[in-house]
């Protein structure tokens, strides 16, 4: 029962986080693209960094592995 509960919350909120999530990657002057309802990938110094933006998890070989997209952005300042 539970998973069908986390399953509809992820579909209601997912979308607005992805649209958050590419409009403040784009403000920071990268192009991130939608690789599918749940992933965005963009480069970051040269290596591919991938995003999952309802669950907030982000990896990359040029950032450090963590969560939330405010960490994400502090990671990634254009120098």
């Amino acid at each position: 029962m539970g998973d069908r509960l986390d399953k509809e919350r992820q579909e209601r909120l997912e979308p607005q986080r992805m649209a958050d999530a590419i409009e403040s990657i784009e403000a920071m002057g990268y192009e991130p693209y939608k690789v599918n309802e749940s992933l965005i990938e963009f480069y970051y110094e040269g290596s591919k960094v991938m995003f999952y933006p309802y669950s907030g998890w982000h990896t990359g070989k040029t950032i450090k592995d963590g969560r939330g997209l405010r960490n994400l952005l502090k990671q990634i300042i254009m120098k």
